[in-house]
């Protein structure tokens, strides 16, 4: 892989600009260029070195460590299951595949124990199967390939955005209009590289979330949601960017309401759930929608806004 080093990236670090570029964490850019896996105008670089405009990095990534995911027999809320894919509804908690400080318990290791080699290999041994993805605390529906041929249409379908995912979200404050459009570039948050931020189109990208206002509450607005794009933490983002956070978002909602406060037994994470999804099946080319109703808790959070509104 090869970057180019832009304006806005002019002195940073080489590991805080490899970090951003190959989206990475820090500490992994460090050991690349320790190791000589980045070049800097095609020569070994310090770490420490700062980066100028019109410079290049050249950068080869380590093997993938070798996979350390097994199966586990967990649960699963399968929606529909054929010889191609699986529809599954995640719970909210659940992580979709291993990673660094969650190596097991995941959707992965499920599905593992319950299609067996039956999953594709497109998406790597940490992610057999996996199309796309959705936080630990969002609720709601997954669609699964059981080979390379369904893996490889799927990724398609969400590439040009025929695959249609429909949210359900509780957010803060009261929306003006009854719907709306938000497009704005997504990218690394310059000031913490766990989070996702709005950022100029240069260093991002291109991100839309449409909305449309379900029902309206003191304080709170249900809201259904359609993506136009994927982006990480799209949703949460987009909607703390116009001053509306999720209700339970700990990370993107600051500090938390009265409500939140009062409620936190029922917000594990953010009240965020993908409740519908339609894709074309890619065998048979027939238009498939799935749906997912609203968990236990979601419901009774909007129970006790209803009630609120009385």
């Amino acid at each position: 892989m090869k970057y180019t080093v832009n304006e806005a990236q002019e002195g940073m670090r080489l590991d805080l600009y490899l970090a951003e570029a190959a989206e990475i964490s820090r500490s992994l850019a460090a050991r690349h260029i320790e190791e000589g896996r980045a070049l800097l105008d095609g020569a070994p670089a310090d770490k420490k070195s700062r980066v100028s405009a019109g410079q290049t990095v050249e950068f080869s990534p380590l093997p993938p460590e070798p996979c350390k995911a097994e199966a586990e027999e967990i649960p699963l809320d399968i929606v529909y299951e054929d010889a191609d894919l699986v529809i599954v509804n995640k719970p909210a908690g659940m992580v979709v595949h291993p990673a660094a400080g969650n190596p097991d318990g995941t959707l992965v290791n499920a599905l593992l124990a319950h299609c067996g080699e039956s999953l594709s290999g497109i998406g790597g041994e940490l992610r057999p199967g996996i199309v796309h993805r959705i936080d630990k605390e969002t609720s709601g529906l997954i669609a699964v390939a059981k080979n390379d041929k369904a893996h490889l249409a799927l990724s398609a379908q969400l590439k040009d955005k025929t695959m249609r995912r429909v949210y359900r979200a509780v957010a803060a404050g009261g929306f003006s209009a009854d719907s709306g459009r938000i497009d704005k570039p997504i990218g690394r948050s310059p000031k913490d590289r766990k989070k996702m931020a709005v950022v100029p189109a240069d260093k991002g990208r291109s991100a839309a979330t449409r909305y449309t206002v379900l029902e309206r509450y003191p304080g709170w607005t249900l809201l259904r949601l359609d993506l136009e794009t994927g982006r990480t933490h799209q949703i949460r983002v987009h909607l703390s960017s116009i001053g509306h956070p999720l209700m339970g978002d700990r990370v993107y909602g600051g500090a938390p309401t009265r409500f939140e406060t009062q409620h936190r037994d029922l917000l594990p994470g953010q009240l965020l759930h993908a409740g519908e999804l339609e894709l074309v099946h890619p065998a048979t080319g027939e238009t498939m929608r799935f749906t997912a109703p609203l968990p236990p808790n979601f419901e009774r959070i909007l129970e006790i806004l209803r009630q609120s509104s009385n």
